[in-house]
């Protein structure tokens, strides 16, 4: 049963006669739907709705002093429609303004975090967030990593997405934002987002990338966007660097691998790759494209590259 179904069943369960309460088990959501009824919040909500659900003044004081009598399956769905939708579950939220919660993940760690709106973020390691929902706008900035966003649909209340100097609006849909170096890249799965800057920005859709770089959002290109990605420990390198794809294998947990020079994380990739095991990993491209792969204690460094322009592209 969805969100919506199951409020609207515990609003008429809550509103019936007693009698007819009693005689059968209160559905799941009751308890919210009778915290609503008692809670001051109840009031800036109604005054919200009301406008668009022209209660009358009746139904209003009716609402507040928590009758349990019917009145009319319009005061049902209006009660459905401030508890599971937006008015009063956005007062809860904010009642006297924004509150910011702040979200990350170590080296090796995944974390799943949900929201009060009912969006899900996934980060991945060594990854920073902070969440800011509001009246107006849902917010998250991150900070540092990679994290998917699964969005859920808000027609009145846009979720942005900060990273790097771009902005990711959306209303319900689902991407990855990974903030590689001074680039953020975007891959959408699902639906369509509004990506880019001060300096303009584009629609991307379902099943395809862009990376915004120097204030510009670049055209996006194509992806499968039923192939696995990070949360399943594969990467697609395609449009990425060394250096990045450094970056996304320290995230996980192994080896540190330093920074490389500046002549090899330039070097471009291509390909589906494993992330389980990156000095396996790296020892195979460093074959490839002409750079080796040493040890120090818990560390791995990447040196040998004599001439990053003319082995950038394996032979």
């Amino acid at each position: 049963m969805s969100r919506r179904a199951a409020l609207l069943d515990a609003a008429r369960w809550t509103l019936c006669e007693e009698e007819h309460a009693l005689a059968e088990p209160p559905p799941h959501a009751a308890d919210d739907v009778q915290a609503t009824l008692h809670d001051p919040a109840l009031s800036a909500a109604l005054a919200e709705m009301g406008a668009i659900a022209r209660l009358s003044d009746a139904d209003v004081r009716a609402l507040r002093a928590g009758r349990r009598h019917a009145i009319g399956t319009g005061i049902v769905a209006v009660l459905v429609a401030v508890v599971g939708i937006g008015a009063w579950q956005r007062t809860r939220i904010a009642p006297t303004g924004s509150e910011t919660r702040h979200f990350e993940t170590r080296r090796g760690e995944q974390r799943v975090v949900r929201l009060e709106d009912g969006s899900t973020l996934r980060l991945d390691g060594a990854t920073s967030v902070d969440v800011t929902l509001d009246r107006r706008e849902r917010r998250v900035e991150l900070r540092r990593g990679d994290a998917y966003f699964d969005v859920a649909h808000e027609a009145n209340r846009p979720f942005v997405v900060q990273a790097g100097g771009s902005a990711t609006r959306v209303l319900g849909t689902a991407f990855t934002i990974d903030l590689a170096g001074q680039d953020v890249r975007l891959s959408v799965y699902r639906g369509r987002v509004r990506f880019g800057g001060d300096k303009g920005s584009i629609l991307v859709s379902s099943g395809w990338r862009s990376r915004f770089a120097s204030g510009f959002a670049r055209t996006p290109t194509r992806f499968d966007a039923a192939q696995q990605d990070w949360r399943g420990s594969w990467i697609d390198t395609d449009d990425m660097q060394l250096g990045e794809l450094v970056d996304a294998l320290n995230r996980r947990a192994g080896p540190l691998i330093l920074r490389p020079s500046p002549g090899l994380a330039a070097i471009p990739l291509a390909g589906r790759f494993r992330l389980d095991d990156a000095e396996l990993l790296l020892g195979a491209m460093g074959a490839a494209y002409g750079f080796r792969v040493e040890r120090e204690g818990d560390r791995l460094r990447l040196t040998g590259l004599v001439d990053p322009i003319a082995r950038s592209t394996p032979k």
